[in-house]
């Protein structure tokens, strides 16, 4: 049996579960006496509670209590602890607090019951007084308001590029926006808590892309020890980063569970998932200037980013744009502009899917201004190291990916000026760059091998549709040699091994990298036992000559030695082994990034203004690609997710209340299958013995990256038409 799986394609591990509906998501679980909470949320986005009329609701048979900032419990609330470990700076949102309204849609009480419907009712019948005050909502307005308070620093400027694009032969001066976007992952947010009242703790089932984050902030709310907060996430059913901060409804399920001294689930509604983190709405200026050979000469690029009024939310927007490109005059810089919102929080490649966008549409305008074409323009102005951190990148396959896209895509071959096809379509091809960061972070894992030949492997990591599971296992048969089915890995469970939460396209260089560390451990185990139990004469054997293939361990001198018999004979039922490994030294020398290049095609209706993707070629240099088959789905889902961040998704806010306008899935519109035509994804081979032990770059990012803008790119190119604010509609395309 062939046990080598890194870089093959295979199914998911937890594929039939998902398909026939027996993995259990976190709101699926029944414990004894289970009762349901159901959240009020104000109407208003700026104020205060003048009085909560809760006697109607109380008088329905069933409804067990309401819980509203008057009645909160006074140890949590003057716990200075209660906040969640993820907040940005500021002060962190506490849900029912005390009066002060900071936003609409803030949860400012929870009915709990019987049942999910009659809690549902009851919440109904509870009648909200309100002081209103003034609220703003729109950033284009409160301009005047951008602050540097609180914000990161950007990269550092170099060189003169006030005077370098004074002087520029060729220049452009744009400005971008986008509006909110919200995650809107299948599955909604939910808790179950579980208080034991007799030991004092909590067992959460919580949707939540990393377990121990809701450890740390339920610990800090109720002054507990770790070993007293159970949480538990095993399947995940999508977050895109909606999941990495505890929201609102963990706090509330966990508070009435210890009050009442009933289980509570709390679940938000579709339109409650609007209530918490988005994408932040941004405006990005790009003066950008070249020489008449196209060299880069300057680049000026400017972002404003919303926050909320309470906290300080950043995202690394315009350091793109000192990274990106051979530039040597660059000035940055990046201001927050508080409005009456919920904090903003990460979303599929916070900040490269905004900054990102602005950049590669400056660099095509540019591009077309100076009679060059585009990609040609981005070669010639190709950095082959990160001037940002003065640092050589670890790897960079980006001119491959602009060669294989073009030669897949056709993009020599294309036509230039605007096509007509069928008397009424016009017919465009756009370009854009991506890239994302390839990081690694501090992670545990623990394996366990058996006599009997399983290995059972694990981490309280989380697997929100990844592939988490599956990939895992894959490094641990690979590891070790031994068939995949007889391994189990795992994961969202803080009594596992610590991982970081999933997110920033790092959970298998971090999490998998610990795992392959443990099997590694595991196999010098074997080889140690091996060289008492069965031939001294291997005791000079390094480990590194051995290799471990269908469950055996293979000396040099020809010695194959099973492993489930070595653990017979030497007495043992199994042997284990935990590590936590973090990331090495020599990485901080280098700047670590996964690349690609986005092409498109598009049909623009000339008539109606009605747009089409019918082709997208992306070629992805990741490094090493652990599972091409779930790799390419990753990359699949965030070209979709880009043609709707390209044409369609708009989260509109009535600037008067802050009532978000479209706060469901009928006119919040999101890419359906109708707008995905074909999508074709190259993996460029990309050696990397720096970034990880594994080589791996991670998938979940760079494939939004870049999207956007190669749509918009296209569009111009098709209609000549060049529409600088998301969402490209049918009307800005015909003002």
């Amino acid at each position: 049996m062939d046990t080598a799986y890194i870089g093959k394609s295979r199914k998911r591990v937890d594929g039939v579960k998902k398909v026939t509906g027996s993995a259990t998501y976190a709101g699926e679980f029944k414990p004894e006496g289970l009762v349901h909470g159901y959240v009020v949320n104000s109407t208003i986005a700026n104020g205060k509670i003048v009085a909560i009329h809760t006697g109607k609701a109380k008088m329905i048979d069933g409804v067990l209590d309401i819980f509203t900032h008057e009645n909160l419990p006074d140890d949590v609330r003057q716990n200075v602890d209660y906040t969640d470990p993820l907040s940005p700076p500021g002060h962190p949102f506490r849900p029912l607090y005390n009066d002060q309204v900071l936003y609409n849609g803030q949860p400012i009480a929870l009915v709990v019951a019987e049942s999910f419907e009659l809690a549902r009712y009851a919440a109904g019948l509870v009648e909200v007084e309100y002081l209103a005050e003034e609220c703003t909502t729109d950033i284009k307005k409160n301009m005047g308001n951008a602050t540097t308070e609180g914000v990161e620093d950007t990269a550092p400027d170099r060189g003169n590029a006030e005077l370098s694009y004074a002087n520029a032969a060729v220049k452009i001066d744009v400005e971008y926006s986008q509006p909110r976007h919200y995650h809107n992952p299948m599955e909604p947010h939910v808790s179950i808590a579980e208080w034991n009242a007799k030991t004092q703790s909590f067992k959460i089932y919580d949707k939540v892309q990393g377990v121990n984050s809701s450890q740390e902030y339920i610990c800090g709310i109720f002054n507990l020890d770790t070993e007293n907060v159970q949480i538990l996430s095993p399947y995940v059913g999508g977050g895109f980063g909606s999941g990495l901060r505890p929201q609102y409804q963990l706090f509330l399920a966990a508070m009435a569970a210890r009050e009442l001294q009933r289980p509570v689930k709390v679940s938000l509604t579709r339109r409650q998932m609007f209530s918490f983190g988005h994408r932040p709405a941004c405006i990005q200026q790009l003066q950008m200037g070249a020489s008449k050979e196209g060299k880069l000469k300057s680049i000026i690029h400017k972002a404003y980013g919303e926050t909320s009024k309470f906290e300080k939310y950043n995202e690394t927007i315009v350091d793109w744009s000192g990274m990106m490109y051979q530039c040597d005059n660059v000035k940055l810089e990046y201001r927050l502009i508080p409005v009456n919102v919920y904090t903003p929080m990460d979303m599929r490649a916070p900040g490269g899917a905004t900054g990102m966008f602005a950049l590669e549409c400056a660099m095509d305008e540019l591009a077309i201004k100076a009679n060059i074409d585009p990609l040609e323009f981005r070669l010639l102005n190709y950095a082959d190291k990160d001037q940002n951190e003065d640092k050589p990148f670890s790897s960079k396959e980006l001119r491959e990916c602009y060669r294989q896209a073009a030669s897949h895509f056709g993009w020599y071959n294309r036509h230039t000026k605007t096509q007509i096809k069928d008397d009424s379509i016009l017919v465009g091809y756009g370009m854009a760059t991506g890239c994302w960061e390839a990081m690694q972070q501090k992670s545990s894992a623990k394996a366990v091998l058996t006599s009997s030949g399983k290995l059972v492997v694990s981490s309280s990591t989380a697997d929100i549709g990844t592939g988490t599971y599956t990939v895992m296992s894959q490094i641990a048969g690979d590891t070790l040699g031994i068939a995949m089915e007889e391994i189990t890995f795992q994961l969202g469970d803080t009594s596992l091994p610590k991982a970081p939460i999933e997110g920033g396209s790092w959970t298998v260089s971090s999490v998998g990298s610990a795992v392959k560390a443990v099997c590694n451990h595991l196999k010098k185990q074997l080889i140690d036992l091996a060289k008492v139990n069965v031939d001294e004469d291997l005791d000079h054997v390094n480990y590194d000559e051995v290799s471990c293939t269908d469950g055996t361990l293979l000396f040099p001198n020809g010695t194959l030695i099973n492993m489930s018999t070595l653990l017979l004979t030497a007495g043992l039922d199994s042997i284990e082994a935990e590590n936590a490994l973090e990331p090495e030294v020599r990485q901080e020398q280098y700047s670590s990034y996964a690349h690609s290049c986005v092409m498109v095609e598009v049909h623009v209706d000339k008539d109606l203004g009605m747009i089409t993707v019918p082709r997208v070629t992306s070629a992805i240099a990741g490094g090493r690609i652990i599972n091409p088959k779930t790799a390419e789905s990753q990359i699949l889902g965030a070209i979709t997710w880009g043609i709707g961040m390209a044409l369609e998704e708009e989260g509109m806010i009535d600037d008067r209340s802050g009532r978000i306008m479209n706060a469901n899935l009928a006119e919040y519109h999101m890419a359906v299958h109708a707008d995905v035509q074909q999508l074709n994804v190259l993996f460029v081979e990309e050696h990397d013995d720096i970034v990880n032990p594994l080589g791996a770059k991670g998938l979940g990012e760079i494939g939004i990256v870049g999207v956007a803008s190669a749509i918009a790119n296209a569009v111009f190119d098709a209609s000549g038409k060049r529409v600088r604010n998301l969402p490209i509609t049918l009307d800005k395309l015909l003002e």
